[in-house]
């Protein structure tokens, strides 16, 4: 564990600079946060014109301290930061908790700078500036102006927002969901969120890691330290406003927005996404309490018909839909229900049911090995009480012994079914008070096995390559002025790097056009090639399957025509002559160069509509066949793939490996190219593979 920051979360004593005698300022609410949650250790207020506060001995400096202090809260002033910071420093301070307003958030970078290299010169690191601060429950440390510690649990929150931070520390009392630490992590200046997963996976007090998150510094660098955690993180991204899509010249690029990017690199780091607060809490109570659903079979056990029916809309809508249960299940289930009661899943114990039914019920079901997962549904009866079906269900689930598959409840009720509840979370077992809200709950389970098991998946980086051809013909387009690269010079670039395109040949001049076309073999496609006309559609500058002589003059022709009316001043260096590719599903593959996570991967259905169908999805590169097969089966359009309305299956086999080289390709050349992308790629029958129609390369402005 970093020694550093353990000094900055779990302090063995804090000095409050900027410590103050008035009631109210952030100075001195610190200084009785730490007394009134019980912090045992040094407490030490810095205020030059004070001798005492709150009954402690106040020190004109951090310097003048007798002995070691592990962290310093600043309240100073921003003015007087970097003064403070010098003076933490030479006395040996492990970390700087810069409360402190006023820095980068209001435009003043260059001081936040200039404070992160002042404590990285000591040694320090820095949280903040602009932070709430630090709170932790298993060493009674308040060291924050949020009013108190929050419910005891074991799970951990680092939020961006401080705001949000004081208003959760409120919340877990009425939700009942418990953390033992909350951090405001502000400007992130120093410390940032990939600090904190290394961290936090290290602490023993923490079984799940929660991030409100607006957002990332160190993209890549969180999927990375995402991807070691053995801890479940479940993240709430706010602010998911697109970015640089007006700029964006390619396909990927007016379609890469940041609520897809940060999406895609979640799933990719194995983080769970939430879809709000409230879900935030859910997801969390679940992953801090509850080992993963390891497998496909989830069975439902209710008292009411309603409930059930609401809890198989909502598996079906969390992915994790149900199964019947087999026979033999059936079979025992059913000795604890009356005849009308039903068996198959979710399983109707009736409104009959008692502690003894749930109890054997739910005892056999949990302890049964098809059973991978178990949500145990209760409605308030008159015949019942809910305490006690409660205990019923917890000691069914304990005599089993079992610990390494997950049980979600949902009590439907009025105060005893609430007190209910909040008994069972107390005793382990995550409870709600919507049969959605369960299973829900067991849909993140699930989707952390899954996540989990997508991370162990090896990235192949050895693919044969030909980085010497690509290299060349990038500096030779630098070397014109050029940052868009022709099709012709796009393609030789994805055949350096394995990618299947057609055979395509330039022609300057109409004869040469001819002469190809018969070499080639027709029919045969003609298209514009320039800098100038990235989209070549757009400017009438394709013609397909032309049948002979005749018409790739007249194509020539009007091709040029085309172009010249579509930009007049167009560098065009001529025309494509290329191969009339069979008739396939139509898929598209492309990049863009995020300023978050760098080099990232789009596939999708392709075509002219692309743009406005809008089916794509995207991963961080480089990725693994199995993610790039993953990514084949999200698209709404992923049936047609698989083969429908008699079509055939298509060679995804093929296409994901395509897809895999292709972001090998990205990320290799993620310093010089910006956007790419190929469209169309063909995709044919399963075992004829996949052809690259057309290719567009956009270098970095430099």
């Amino acid at each position: 564990m970093d020694d550093v920051l353990t000094g900055l979360l779990r302090p063995k004593s804090v000095a409050i600079v900027g410590a103050s005698t008035t009631p109210g300022k952030i100075g001195h609410t610190v200084v009785k946060n730490l007394i009134e949650s019980g912090y045992q250790g040094g407490i030490y207020p810095i205020n030059p014109s004070a001798d005492e506060i709150l009954g402690l001995k106040v020190y004109k400096s951090v310097l003048d301290i007798p002995e070691p202090v592990d962290a310093a809260a600043i309240t100073v002033p921003a003015k007087f930061v970097l003064d403070v910071a010098k003076e933490c420093g030479e006395k040996g301070v492990k970390g700087l908790i810069v409360i402190t307003s006023g820095f980068s958030e209001v435009g003043e970078t260059e001081m936040e700078q200039e404070l992160v290299a002042i404590a990285h010169q000591y040694g320090m690191r820095v949280l903040g500036p602009n932070v709430v601060g630090t709170l932790s429950n298993s060493d009674n440390l308040n060291a924050s102006f949020a009013p108190f510690l929050p419910l005891d649990g074991s799970a951990s929150l680092v939020s961006q927002s401080g705001a949000l931070l004081i208003a959760i520390d409120a919340i877990t009392y009425t939700r009942r969901i418990g953390f033992d630490k909350l951090v405001s992590i502000g400007n992130m200046s120093d410390v940032n969120f990939a600090d904190m997963v290394g961290w936090l996976d290290e602490d023993e007090n923490t079984k799940c890691i929660s991030f409100y998150i607006e957002g990332l510094k160190e993209g890549r660098r969180f999927i990375d330290e995402s991807l070691k955690v053995s801890k479940p993180i479940v993240v709430l991204k706010a602010g998911v406003s697109e970015h640089g899509a007006a700029a964006a010249a390619s396909h990927t690029g007016s379609l890469a927005g940041a609520q897809k990017v940060y999406g895609a690199a979640f799933k990719q780091a194995g983080v769970i996404e939430a879809t709000d607060l409230s879900d935030l809490f859910d997801c969390t109570l679940a992953l801090s309490l509850e080992p993963p659903m390891k497998g496909e079979n989830l069975l439902i056990i209710t008292n009411g018909g309603g409930v059930g029916v609401l809890a198989t809309d909502s598996a079906e809508k969390y992915g994790v839909p149900l199964n019947f249960a087999p026979e033999s299940v059936q079979a025992e289930l059913k000795k604890h229900m009356p005849s009308f009661g039903s068996a198959k899943n979710p399983v109707d114990l009736t409104g009959m049911a008692g502690n003894d039914w749930y109890h054997d019920s739910t005892k056999f079901a949990f302890a049964h090995d098809w059973v991978d997962g178990l949500v145990v549904l209760y409605c308030e009866t008159a015949m019942t009480n809910p305490m006690e079906i409660a205990k019923s269900i917890h000691k069914a689930i304990t005599d089993t012994g079992i610990t390494h598959k997950p049980v979600t409840v949902s009590f439907v009720g009025g105060e005893r079914s609430d007190e209910a509840m909040q008994w069972l979370v107390e005793n382990g077992i995550p409870a709600y008070n919507a049969p959605d809200l369960a299973v829900r709950a067991m849909g993140a389970l699930r989707e952390y096995a899954r996540l989990e098991a997508m991370k162990a998946e090896p990235i192949q980086n050895d693919h044969k390559v030909d980085r010497d051809t690509a290299r060349e013909i990038i500096a030779k387009v630098r070397k014109d002025g050029r940052t868009g690269m022709t099709e012709i010079e796009s393609k030789k670039i994805f055949n350096a790097y394995g990618l299947p395109t057609v055979r395509t040949e330039l022609a300057t001049n109409e004869e040469e056009a001819v002469s190809m076309a018969e070499e080639i073999g027709f029919p045969v496609v003609l298209k514009i090639v320039s800098p100038d006309i990235l989209h070549k559609s757009d400017a009438g500058g394709v013609k397909v399957n032309i049948k002979d002589e005749a018409g790739v003059r007249e194509a020539y022709k009007t091709i040029l025509e085309n172009a010249k009316n579509y930009k007049a001043d167009a560098d065009i260096h001529g025309l494509v002559i290329q191969e009339m590719a069979p008739w396939a599903t139509e898929t598209i593959i492309g990049s863009v160069n995020d300023p978050t996570f760098g080099a990232t991967v789009m596939f999708g259905l392709g075509g002219i509509f692309v743009e406005v169908l809008k089916d794509v999805t995207f991963r961080v590169a480089p990725i693994s066949e199995k993610e790039a097969a993953a990514m084949l089966d999200e698209i709404r359009g992923a049936p047609i793939l698989d083969g429908t309305r008699g079509e055939s299956p298509r060679d995804k086999k093929a296409l994901a490996s395509v897809l895999a080289k292709y972001a090998f390709m990205i990320t290799d050349l993620a310093d010089e190219v910006a956007e790419s992308d190929a469209n169309p790629v063909l995709v044919y029958e399963e075992g004829q593979g996949v052809k690259v129609v057309d290719a567009r390369i956009i270098l970095k402005k430099k």
